[in-house]
């Protein structure tokens, strides 16, 4: 297990950031699971090998919340006790130049875990609609903030029904890129209202998107070669599940689907927020998309979701079924471009980069 390692950068005095750390951690509930290390130059802080078997055995954190609140005597927030006991029993180190810069990580995974509970859209791998009061669109720049419109504001409406009264066509993909960039910017006002600036430029006259969007503003940890566990996942993860099936992938929007994971056991649902998935009940739903896909009026490739859900509901009411499928999608995927024997479980999960002034390695675009 490697869990944390929190360094001193931006003149922290000796002592500080274990100081503060220690307080996090008692002001959760959860300084009693901890190992704590301070070398003077970094801490390394872990979960304890018995709270850890007890907690998440075999990394399995999908029911790490439920123990957590079965002896919890605190007020503390669940979510960001969660994230941060999730975040000491890692198993691959997660390292911070600062103490700042881990609270922020903190903070940035709770509020993108937040908006995506809250977000509720309608799919349409093509769509092209924003809220017309705040944004506008251009082939060349994408959808950009209209003069005067702040950028939190504008991406909550664009992504809340609670806020615009609508919900607005997206991608899963894009609809995750929105809910990252909203939990960023949130987190931002507090750590770097700076670089906030600078995001409210960028979007005032290009938006960043897709593969440029991942290298400006994720880190991937895990690999194919050292893949995470199947069933380890911090609060605030985006999430990949491939769609393991060679014909129905080819259907626009149905290669796989990215989600990002809340907390509880529940992954995102941005058509149905108030049916999150469970990570059967996401893999069920990827492994059906084959016994939908069928042809349009112009030939092309469409998945018929009345067949999915049908589908599924059926599965769910067979125990055998159900575990004969989760048998095949709960493998890792197969590497891309190849349809073998692999299941729709990705080695990766993508988190956000840091943000601290002296330590952010956000760089926009020229």
């Amino acid at each position: 297990m490697r869990g944390l390692r929190i360094g001193r950068a931006g003149g922290e005095r000796p002592g500080a950031g274990a100081a503060a750390l220690r307080a996090r951690l008692q002001r959760l509930g959860i300084e009693r699971f901890a190992e704590l290390h301070d070398d003077g130059d970094a801490i390394a802080c872990r979960l304890a090998a018995d709270a850890a078997h007890a907690l998440l055995p075999g990394h399995d954190t999908l029911q790490l919340a439920e123990r957590l609140a079965a002896g919890d005597g605190t007020d503390a927030d669940p979510l960001e006790r969660e994230i941060v006991v999730a975040l000491l029993a890692s198993p691959q180190e997660f390292a911070y130049p600062s103490h700042a810069e881990f609270a922020a990580a903190v903070g940035i995974r709770r509020n993108i875990a937040a908006a995506a509970a809250k977000t509720a859209l309608c799919f349409d791998p093509r769509g092209i609609e924003r809220p017309a009061c705040c944004w506008t669109y251009r082939e060349d720049t994408g959808f950009t903030l209209l003069p005067g419109q702040p950028l939190i504001p504008s991406l909550r409406k664009a992504t809340q029904p609670d806020v615009s009264g609508k919900c607005y066509a997206f991608s899963c993909y894009r609809a995750t890129e929105y809910v990252i960039l909203l939990g960023i910017a949130e987190a931002l006002q507090e750590f770097n209202p700076v670089l906030l600036r600078q995001l409210q430029r960028q979007w005032e006259t290009r938006a960043i998107m897709s593969g440029r969007f991942h290298d400006t503003f994720l880190h991937e940890y895990g690999s194919m070669a050292t893949p995470l566990p199947a069933r380890y996942y911090v609060p605030g993860d985006r999430v990949w599940f491939r769609n393991p099936d060679a014909h129905s992938s080819d259907a626009p929007g149905y290669e796989g689907s990215w989600v990002i994971y809340l907390g509880g056991g529940l992954f995102s649902n941005f058509w149905q927020r108030d049916r999150p998935y469970t990570l059967a009940g996401k893999c069920i739903e990827v492994y059906h998309w084959r016994h939908a896909a069928r042809r349009d009026d112009d030939g092309e490739l469409q998945i018929d979701e009345t067949v999915v859900e049908a589908r599924v509901r059926q599965s769910l009411a067979d125990p055998e079924a159900s575990a004969a499928i989760l048998a095949a999608m709960l493998r890792y995927r197969d590497p891309q471009g190849v349809y073998a024997d692999g299941g729709c479980i990705d080695s990766t999960r993508e988190c956000p980069r840091r943000i601290c002034p002296g330590t952010a390695d956000i760089v926009l675009p020229g």
